[in-house]
């Protein structure tokens, strides 16, 4: 995958005699340090730093500025930074691409009017309609002052996150393995939405390509043979909770067995291809199909005559497999791509992996004392919400990485060996439930560590509004072992667990736990590590998706500054006006 780069576009004062001579040396630091920054701070989903090309010489007019957009062209730019500590003509020096996200840097300080600028030039893009988001720093800063303030910081990598994320989905492709799954309307794959609002491709392939793939042989033997070896050595298979007379057959389990793991290949072959199946003979499927994000179907055409698609999406999104540790293949459960793009969105903005969960069932203080004799305490006093599915919840959702002795969730290169082996030895695999599976299959349990800051995220569409997006941030909650086997049992145990405490603030959806559950849209969230709410509400904003419901602090909302030409009073009704007038943004 080739990685987008961000721009810096130092603007100055065109005129000369003195002026624009007296600028270059600290415009042009302005734009190295915003570089390093970048550099020293981001890496892509592959670990490798944040890649940044600044313009060959400051931007006093439109010349200039033309050959900057020459140069970005060139350099696969996916997103623009504008620096600048004085006045600059403003529609002079713009970048007037409407199809990448722009941001403004106005230096405060008093030498040289930078604000002056960043003013006048949000204004010219707000009149030519092109969204830009403004950077200005609360304090004054000395003119040799070359240091990033911590609030202009923030807001430089927010944008750069949200930006890039925008960036690296252009042109890449969603598979749908399969149609829809169980009457799930997030199964249905609107192409007009991945098109327009994300500049997506849709391919497809029906799930007896798995078939074909199996039964002619078209996956690397030597690496099935790998990989079976270190799945019989390292997956604890849990207990079968099957009735007596659906119970797994010895034949049976290891047929199961090996069909699973051949999923896994076959699942991320068609994503991404596989070169040595050139080398079988096999050039057209060894390209794959360019896809940064999947959905499999699974039930019931597939489950109900084979094994489910459970351990193929638990390992694909998982950071880890027989190959090592590498970057999650992300995948949704059901072909629910709605869930899809919101794990996508999650995924690309922290390079974490993600659990894909039913957002199962909202539990009360009353009723946990009623059924386990056990009162709720702390961020859990309010109720918790049960995060359950038996699709692809990466193994990285036990919460058995740490960092200062507290469980996280880590990019690939940061973890180590120990917390592999960790993950694995605190999740078993259950001989599937064959009253929802009759083809079989292995389905994944773990149950997640407590107080893990989590987001969850989900991506609705609705008819005549559009795709909207919902946030809720929250912890993961550890209840005692009985209490919680007491909970679990009155569902199916053998699917992993994830206990969510949203974060209250007393109003509407976040009034009550309760209100989370019920205002949710729909049956299914992409739960991701860390309160990344803001960063989700800039990168909504690039791609013009409103969100109708979230629990992010006022001062962390970042977006373009021409939202607030929408009312600065009701920011959630102002939202939804400006992505209405602006629309998706490949349109």
């Amino acid at each position: 995958m080739t990685m987008p780069k961000i721009g810096i576009r130092p603007t100055i004062d065109g005129r000369r005699l003195g002026v624009r001579e007296s600028l270059e040396e600290q415009t042009m630091n302005m734009a190295k340090n915003v570089s390093q920054l970048i550099y020293n701070t981001l890496k892509y989903p592959d670990g490798s730093p944040v890649a940044c090309v600044i313009a060959n010489s400051t931007i006093g007019g439109v010349k200039e500025a033309t050959a900057c957009k020459e140069k970005f062209h060139q350099e696969n730019v996916g997103l623009t930074i504008t620096v600048t500590p004085c006045w600059c003509y403003g529609t002079e020096t713009m970048d007037l691409d409407n199809k990448v996200p722009h941001a403004v840097w106005g230096f405060n300080g008093t030498e040289r009017p930078g604000a002056v600028y960043l003013a006048a030039v949000l204004a010219a893009y707000a009149q030519k309609g092109v969204p830009a988001f403004g950077i200005y720093g609360e304090h004054v800063q000395e003119a040799d002052d070359e240091r990033i303030p911590e609030d202009v910081a923030e807001r430089l990598l927010q944008f750069a996150r949200s930006g890039l994320t925008v960036a690296m989905m252009k042109g890449k492709s969603y598979l749908s393995m399969g149609n829809v799954s169980m009457g799930i309307a997030g199964s249905i794959v609107k192409d007009d939405f991945f098109q327009e609002y994300l500049g997506m491709r849709n391919e497809y392939v029906d799930m007896t390509e798995f078939v074909r793939r199996m039964n002619e042989e078209i996956y690397d033997k030597e690496e099935f043979e790998i990989a079976m070896n270190w799945t019989k050595e390292n997956v604890k298979v849990g207990f079968d909770n099957n009735p007596e007379d659906l119970k797994f057959t010895e034949e049976e389990y290891e047929k199961n067995w090996e069909t699973a793991v051949k999923m896994v290949m076959i699942g991320r072959d068609l994503m991404v291809g596989n070169e040595k199946l050139a080398e079988l003979g096999y050039e057209e499927e060894a390209l794959g199909h360019d896809a940064i994000l999947s959905g499999f179907q699974g039930q019931r055409q597939w489950t109900d005559h084979f094994p489910n698609g459970d351990y193929m999406e638990t390992m694909l999104n998982t950071s880890f497999d027989w190959n090592g540790k590498r970057a999650p293949y992300v995948m949704a459960t059901e072909n629910d791509n709605n869930n899809g793009v919101s794990m996508l969105f999650n995924y690309l903005l922290t390079n974490t992996p993600q659990i894909f969960a039913d957002v199962r069932t909202y539990w009360s203080p009353e009723a946990v004392k009623r059924v386990t004799g056990y009162e709720l305490t702390g961020k859990a006093a309010n109720g918790i919400i049960h995060l359950k599915n038996s699709g692809a919840s990466a193994l990285d959702g036990t919460g058995q990485q740490m960092r200062d002795g507290k469980p996280v969730i880590k990019p690939f290169w940061e973890i180590t060996d120990g917390e592999v082996d960790a993950m694995l030895k605190n999740t078993t695999f259950h001989p599937a439930n064959k009253q929802y599976f009759r083809g079989g299959g292995f389905s994944t349990r773990y149950k997640t560590k407590g107080e893990m800051p989590l987001t969850m995220t989900r991506l609705n569409i609705v008819k005549g509004l559009g795709p909207v997006l919902q946030i809720a941030e929250g912890y993961s909650v550890e209840l005692p072992e009985k209490v919680h086997e007491t909970i679990d049992q009155r569902t199916d145990p053998t699917w992993p667990t994830t206990w969510f405490a949203p974060i209250l603030t007393g109003e509407g959806a976040f009034k009550n736990a309760y209100n989370v559950m019920d205002y949710w849209g729909s049956n299914h969230g992409a739960i991701s590590y860390g309160h990344i709410g803001a960063d989700i509400l800039t990168l909504a904003s690039m791609l013009r998706i409103p969100v109708n419901m979230h629990n992010v602090d006022e001062s962390r909302v970042f977006r373009p500054h021409v939202w607030s030409m929408f009312g600065t009073q009701n920011i959630e009704s102002a939202d939804f006006r400006a992505c209405h007038n602006f629309g998706p943004l490949y349109k």
